[in-house]
């Protein structure tokens, strides 16, 4: 998520691969642990039927109403689909794949050039810590802001691999494309005015880009990659790790795997699409377990609203058999991380 939260940092804490790399964790140290009362993870549970969306489907002239009808039904049911046919060649994904590899594969005095500062989200290590209790995930990341063009701090952007910039920045414009099209897909799927979600996305509108790389944990049944949350953003697009699973996602308080589609995106909303469509798209919880032997790596693309939006359901979507849901909202980013630093869901506090 995008801005950083008003609480002071705790000292940071070293990146899981520099504790490997010293020896330091052969097995997890105890602010890794998942805390008693907490369930433990199941790489094992049943995969997720969330549908594979065709997105030339979705736009004139080969518009299909059976599509619509298949985005509506999984951002309903899962809150997720896969979407395909997306502009991107595989080829090309596998190059933003490879980039992510190559940075987390370097020696950490390189890596350490794009260190996060202390209160700050930007940049290369773990996530903010700011109680002693936290239980900490295994995952070590690089965050920075892709979009508007002047909002990049190029500090935090790597020089190495030298393809790293140039393929981010096209990938960040290819995406571009695909929100557009798939924020009008959702508002078609509703039957509203089709540049409502865009709207609310408006001309302040920012993406953050978190690369993710999750090294193998010999105590996969108790630690997590990423713990339960969903998103505070409006829509959130995801590439996979190619080979490596771990993505789940919770649907009627059960555990799914989220499958592996190669050559797809899998986009899920965020709370603030939950809002906007009164509830209609649900916002998934979505954890990531770990993985005894293998590495895994993903890159979310966050995209958000300007902070000062005001964010509320769509009046067409309240009625007599559906009313009001969620109030009137703005700066929805800075009640996220409020709420997730507790541990409790943010969008409780836009219930009405």
């Amino acid at each position: 998520m995008a801005s950083a939260p008003a609480q002071f940092e705790l000292l940071a804490t070293k990146t899981v691969q520099e504790q490997l790399i010293e020896g330091e964790v052969l097995v997890p140290p105890p602010k890794y642990i998942l805390k008693d009362g907490v369930p433990l993870p199941d790489a094992s549970v049943e995969y997720m039927d969330v549908p594979v969306i065709d997105l030339g489907l979705l736009t004139p002239p080969s518009i299909s109403m059976e599509e619509f009808d298949k985005l509506r039904s999984a951002l309903n049911k899962w809150g997720c689909f896969q979407v395909v046919n997306h502009g991107m060649t595989p080829e090309f994904l596998d190059q933003v794949r490879e980039i992510t590899k190559q940075f987390f594969a370097m020696p950490v005095e390189e890596k350490k050039k794009y260190l996060r500062p202390v209160d700050n989200i930007e940049g290369y290590g773990n996530d903010m810590v700011f109680s002693e209790q936290q239980t900490l995930d295994w995952t070590d990341r690089l965050y920075v802001t892709v979009y508007p063009p002047d909002k990049r701090k190029l500090k935090f952007w790597p020089e190495n691999p030298k393809s790293f910039r140039d393929t981010l920045a096209q990938y960040t414009s290819k995406l571009q494309v695909i929100t557009e099209t798939v924020l009008k897909g959702m508002a078609r799927s509703l039957n509203l005015e089709e540049d409502c979600f865009l709207n609310k996305y408006g001309e302040q509108r920012k993406m953050d880009a978190r690369f993710n790389f999750y090294p193998p944990c010999s105590r996969p049944d108790c630690v997590l990659g990423t713990k339960p949350h969903a998103d505070g953003t409006l829509i959130t697009l995801l590439l996979q790790d190619k080979e490596v699973e771990g993505l789940q996602f919770m649907k009627d308080d059960q555990w799914y795997r989220a499958p592996i589609v190669p050559e797809a995106l899998l986009i899920n909303v965020g709370d603030q699409a939950e809002i906007l469509s009164n509830g209609l798209f649900k916002s998934p919880l979505h954890k990531v377990v770990t993985n005894a032997e293998k590495e895994r790596i993903s890159l979310a693309v966050f995209c958000v609203p300007d902070s000062e939006t005001e964010i509320e359901p769509f009046e067409s979507l309240i009625n007599e058999s559906r009313p009001r849901l969620y109030k009137k909202l703005k700066n929805y980013v800075g009640i996220y991380f409020e709420y997730y630093q507790q541990g409790r869901r943010p969008i409780e506090a836009a219930i009405i």
